[in-house]
């Protein structure tokens, strides 16, 4: 037979029927959501599971709906966390904060 198996076995099948098809290379994702391979850790409409749909200010990071805009785990991207920093007088500690998706902004 011509062509390898994933190939042949991608070709047709629906991850409903044959689950193997969302770990095989070039898929979307290894998770199947209404027979289509995604990543329901960063896919917006199967956002940490099937269904869950993120808002429309929402982007989805690690399997949760977070605003990049505010988020201080995931300031501006996906996993870039604010950390905090000293005041000018370097005894007290400030919180991190992410302001419009940049971290401790003014």
């Amino acid at each position: 037979m011509a062509g390898n198996y994933n190939q042949r076995m991608a070709v047709g099948a629906t991850c409903d029927k044959v689950p193997r098809v969302c770990v095989a290379r070039g898929s979307t994702g290894p998770d199947c959501c209404n027979k289509k391979c995604v990543d329901t850790w960063s896919d917006r409409n199967n956002c940490g599971r099937c269904g869950k749909k993120c808002k429309y200010s929402e982007t989805c990071c690690d399997g949760n709906c977070v605003n990049l805009r505010f988020d201080e785990y995931h300031c501006g991207r996906c996993n870039n966390r604010c950390n905090g920093r000293k005041s000018s007088n370097k005894k007290n500690y400030k919180p991190s904060s992410c302001s419009y998706g940049m971290c401790n902004y003014a």
